[in-house]
């Protein structure tokens, strides 16, 4: 049963907040979405990014459904944050930087 539910419903929601990051990005996501641990979702908040950010979110979200975007006017890394935990919907939660990279057993 606990397999099962591991299927369909995210372990960790994995919170993101993302602005004007379009260098460092797909890195960042490409390590999150390698985790062995696979029942993840991934929310990933545009923080009102003005560069190419937003279209690799959409990018990754058309590709992985794990993947959640979320745009809101820039508010800063605090209410993104805040934005991304109201969305979760995993039993334990995560917090990354766009600019970081994961080590595959991180979760």
């Amino acid at each position: 049963m606990e397999e099962m539910r591991s299927m369909v419903l995210p372990r960790v929601s994995v919170i993101l907040p993302v602005y004007n990051v379009e260098g460092y990005l797909g890195e960042c996501l490409d390590s999150i979405l390698a985790q062995t641990l696979k029942a993840i979702e991934v929310i990933c908040v545009d923080d009102g990014s003005t560069d190419g950010s937003s279209r690799i979110l959409k990018d990754y979200a058309a590709r992985d459904a794990r993947v959640r975007v979320i745009r809101q006017a820039n508010a800063g890394a605090g209410p993104a944050r805040n934005t991304g935990l109201a969305a979760a919907t995993g039993d334990y939660v995560a917090f990354a930087d766009p600019d970081d990279w994961c080590r595959k057993d991180m979760l």
